[in-house]
């Protein structure tokens, strides 16, 4: 039986490296036994509009670009009431999902392993009746991703974020803010935040601490305070790197729920885009909210 594929693509993900490989992964699927329908983003939020109409012959999604491109086809893809696996060829500057999931970077051997992959389950996160893939941020630096350069990530990489969060050092600020969480109230001022499912975030590995899976229905809750002085704010930086994050200046723990309330509204990143602002976030984790085809290996990480 044949199947249908939809591959949709950013072009301009990862200084479109994907655009020089893209008769080469056709040619693949169609020998691997797929009719492949192509769909090119044209801005950011047109795949969450692509998918949200799926027609009904497709059978799979192939996404390739960043983790942003993969949040905006799950996002859609939930508008859409379909239960259709997405296949994730990453191609994006930092593809922190991507890394979590053991998946390769090389765009051949990416689309031999969903070829002899199978859909496996995977956590989705709810943001105020929106989605997120791996991760929920607030606070210092979060708003680096969506407000760096598209030209400047695919040249520079890594380094571009760096370049911008320098730039910010002066400028960090603080929120007083009431979280819920594990039938426990606290009242703290924090200058980060974030809530993940991932093994890593702005492409530093074990940042979200230790024993991540993916597929267990839980995410993972990081929560720096305000440091008083230098010498806090290093240690701080010091733990997360090591990833330690068991210290009196950052509050760390695992929950399937968390409402998070502040004076003020705030803003959010939803997989490194921005996610607009808000005074009350309610976060849910959905355990195993959508389908992603990885191989062997890859689904042994889960």
């Amino acid at each position: 039986m044949v199947h249908q594929i939809l591959l949709i693509y950013n072009p301009k993900a990862g200084k479109g490296i994907f655009l020089t490989k893209l008769a080469d992964v056709i040619d693949m699927f169609v020998k691997g036994g797929y009719t492949v329908e192509v769909y090119p983003t044209q801005a950011p939020g047109d795949a969450v509009k692509k998918i949200s109409a799926l027609p009904s012959y497709i059978d799979m999604i192939v996404a390739a670009g960043g983790d942003g491109t993969l949040d905006e086809v799950v996002t859609g893809l939930m508008q859409s009431g379909r239960d259709v696996p997405i296949a994730y060829i990453p191609v994006g500057s930092t593809n922190d999902f991507a890394a979590s999931l053991g998946l390769s970077t090389n765009i051949i051997e990416a689309v031999g392993d969903i070829l002899g992959g199978e859909p496996r389950g995977v956590d989705v996160g709810m943001f105020n009746g929106d989605n997120f893939v791996y991760v929920a941020a607030f606070g210092a630096f979060t708003d680096v991703a969506y407000e760096t350069n598209q030209d400047m990530k695919n040249i520079f990489g890594h380094i571009a974020y760096i370049m911008e969060g320098a730039r910010r050092l002066g400028d960090i600020k603080s929120y007083m803010m009431t979280v819920t969480v594990n039938r426990r109230v606290i009242h703290q001022d924090y200058i980060f935040g974030m809530i993940t499912n991932s093994t890593s975030v702005g492409g530093i590995r074990n940042i979200t601490g230790q024993e991540v899976k993916l597929d267990d229905g839980l995410f993972e809750v990081t929560l720096i305070h305000n440091p008083k002085n230098i010498i806090e704010f290093q240690e701080i930086i010091g733990s997360l790197l090591m990833g330690n994050a068991d210290t009196d200046l950052v509050d760390s723990f695992k929950t399937d729920h968390i409402i998070i309330e502040s004076t003020q509204k705030v803003p959010w990143t939803l997989d490194g885009e921005y996610g607009g602002e808000h005074a009350t976030v309610a976060v849910t984790n959905r355990k195993m909210g959508m389908r992603i085809v990885l191989d062997g290996k890859q689904a042994a990480i889960l």
